[in-house]
């Protein structure tokens, strides 16, 4: 019985010592930022909300199909994290319409945050070309680097 406490004790003083360091979780806003891209209308260059959108990203292994939204004003488009200098992103308004290719180019930096959230990338040097028009017409940049959500990326032009 003696040894059973002495085993309690040392181990419950082991748990208190062993949960001293922070959790290895990322803290909200300190990961890779996502780019913000805004919809304007062709006739009245003014920010406008679309029906319904799709968006489908290449990320060096084929589209993935980002799904559907309705009544959308902007839309958060996560991008490639490798190596690569530019993310292809298509765009359709509806099942039947055509698909747009925006190719976005950019340089990166990667910057370590902590062990829970491992490295930060940040976009510079932003930039997009419209690959395949319609439904979207043209393409507008807008801020050139990608540092958070805050700031629009991208102007898809309906």
């Amino acid at each position: 019985m003696k040894y059973f406490k002495f085993l309690i004790m040392l181990s419950l003083v082991g748990m208190f010592f062993s949960c001293g360091s922070d959790d290895d979780i990322c803290e909200s806003g300190e990961g890779t930022p996502i780019m913000k891209v805004a919809f304007r209308s062709e006739s009245s260059g003014k920010e406008t909300t679309l029906d319904s959108l799709s968006v489908a990203v290449d990320y060096g292994s084929g589209k993935v199909d980002l799904g559907w939204q309705a009544k959308i004003d902007s839309r958060l488009i996560p991008l490639r994290v490798d190596d690569s200098p530019y993310t292809d992103i298509y765009f359709k308004t509806s099942t039947k319409s055509k698909e747009s290719k925006v190719r976005v180019t950019y340089t990166t930096k990667a910057t370590y945050v902590s062990p829970g959230c491992g490295v930060k990338k940040t976009y510079e040097n932003v930039s997009s070309e419209l690959i395949t028009a319609d439904p979207v017409k043209s393409v507008v940049n807008g801020q050139n680097q990608i540092l958070n959500e805050d700031k629009t990326n991208l102007y898809l032009v309906f």
